[in-house]
Parts: structure tokens; sequence; C-alpha cells
């Protein structure tokens, strides 16, 4: 896991571009935890927060594009190596094809790339392994994260408190 203390320095060091590879960093690599909500949380208050929201948002869903490409099989050529993805998919697929049947597929991609604790990365993959469109998928989804990602970036520009305040 890459630390927050190489975040902090690469945003000091690169600026938005920091923040776009902090974006992408988080979310390329499947089921793994990383720092960036706290380094999203911190650079608002250091950098223009709009700019933060937004390029962060931009890098997360650039990244995601890696879960939607392993599940659509775009990226793993064998079926050896496909096999423990598609169990991933399947464990949650059910659930999430009852969420696409009882909502639209759309609210779904969004809620879950918006909402900060969600299981994002088994969305990607379902959305790839079903072959869901993917100039829609991006889209909803980059809203979503870019959304997230505003909401972190004002948080740690106007304080958590002031933030949640007002979503209250």
């Amino acid at each position: 896991m890459i630390g927050i203390d190489f975040f902090i320095h690469l945003a000091q060091t690169w600026g938005y571009l920091a923040v776009f590879l902090s974006g992408f960093f988080s979310t390329f690599t499947l089921f793994l935890p990383s720092p960036t909500f706290i380094v999203i949380f911190l650079l608002g208050k250091t950098l223009n927060p709009f700019f933060v929201g937004v390029v962060g948002g931009l890098g997360a869903a650039i990244g995601e594009m890696i879960g939607y490409g392993i599940g659509y099989g775009a990226i793993l050529g064998t079926e050896k190596l496909k096999k423990p993805i598609m169990k991933k998919i399947e464990k949650g697929r059910e659930q999430i094809e009852k969420w696409f049947k009882k909502y639209k597929p759309e609210v779904v991609i969004f809620i879950f790339a918006a909402a900060p604790l969600l299981p994002f990365d088994l969305v990607g993959l379902f959305c790839g392994a079903i072959k869901y469109d993917k100039k829609k998928f991006f889209i909803i989804m980059l809203v979503g994260k870019i959304l997230k990602y505003l909401v972190l970036a004002y948080a740690g520009y106007y304080g958590i408190s002031a933030v949640i305040g007002y979503l209250g």
C-alpha cells in the first residue's frame, strides 16, 4: 500500500497532476485500500478544492476502467487468469443484478461511484462482464466520482463539520 506521505509529497511537487495520479492509483488497484480520501481532503485545503475534486474524480474514473476492462475480458487473455476474477464477480453478481432490475443500472452505477464506502470495484467488474455500454458506464461513473471528490475536497477546505451541516 502506498502511504499518505507519498501522495502529499507528490502533491507538493506536482500539484494537480498529483491529484489526478492519486485518484487514478486509488481505483486502478482492485480491492486494495489507498489513502486517497485523506489526500483529497488535505489537498482541498491547500489547492483549489473545485479543481481538486474534478481532477481527482477524473483520475479515479479512468482508473476504474481497468476493473471494467478486466470484467469485459479485454485485459485478461487466458481462461486460467479469468477464473479468479469471475469468482469475485459471481460473489456479488446476484445482488447487483437485483439492484439493476429494481433500479435503473445508471442509478446503481452512480450511487456506487459517489458513495465513499461502497465497493465500486465489483460494480465495474460486473458491468464489464455483462458488456454494459462502456461510454455510458464511464460518464455515469465519472459524474459520481467527481461528486464524491468535490465533497471530500470542500470538506478539507471548509472543514468537515461545515460540509456535514450543509449536507444534513
